[in-house]
């Protein structure tokens, strides 16, 4: 089956670049500083991809059902975004990212990068990986007032570039990819080697399922 696409979205942690390492770097720096224990690495893995204030909560209280006391937020938060910002930048693409980069912007779609991370994080990270250049825009967590998995970014997007919605996709990473493309109404691709938050893939209903981000160019009708 192939897909009338003309703007292609893509998430960008755990589907563009391995983030993860840092992160965990950061967030550990964080309770260290607090006196808190620090979490294993696939811990904190399992917290990405709603977010930093997310992230930040469920590393104090190690799950999505409690919300941990205020103060102790307003704490952590400057010291996680302290530490992240040292290193976010040194983060890597996934192998072959800027190849399916390329095939991309061979053929006629706009593209574009659509994250719940912060602005602060996402266009240092972009430009330092050398990716930034092959989007024709970037939306980050910050930028509208909701996030992924709400519909806002892609309807945003797919407004900017006077694009339908019903001729976009989003290639993502976990259920939040999913969630936000349904809720959107366009197409969703998802690759099985990002940051799911520990669900598998399979039980979410995609439009399709690629081993590599450069493979959605093979499902596409321009």
């Amino acid at each position: 089956m192939k897909f009338k696409i003309k703007a292609v979205m893509i998430d960008l942690d755990g589907t563009l670049i391995h983030t993860a390492p840092e992160i965990a770097t950061a967030a550990n720096e964080m309770l260290t500083s607090l006196g808190l224990q620090p979490l294993t690495a696939t811990q904190i893995q399992g917290y990405i991809g709603e977010g930093a204030l997310t992230l930040i909560k469920r590393c104090l209280t190690h799950t999505s059902a409690v919300e941990p006391d205020p103060v102790l937020v307003e704490k952590a938060q400057p010291l996680f975004f302290e530490a992240y910002a040292r290193i976010v930048a040194t983060s890597q693409p996934y192998p072959g990212i800027e190849t399916a980069l390329k095939s991309l912007k061979s053929i006629d779609v706009k593209l574009a990068c659509v994250t719940n991370k912060p602005a602060a994080f996402t266009m240092p990270l972009l430009e330092k990986s050398g990716l930034l250049s092959y989007f024709d825009m970037v939306v980050s967590g910050d930028t509208l007032q909701k996030k992924k998995p709400d519909p806002d970014q892609i309807l945003h997007i797919c407004k900017h570039f006077a694009v339908p919605v019903s001729q976009s996709v989003l290639i993502g990473d976990s259920k939040t990819d999913i969630e936000a493309s349904r809720n959107a109404g366009c197409y969703v691709f998802m690759v099985p080697y990002g940051y799911n938050q520990g669900y598998s893939i399979e039980t979410h209903a995609a439009d399709a399922l690629i081993a590599q981000v450069g493979d959605a160019v093979d499902l596409m009708i321009v």
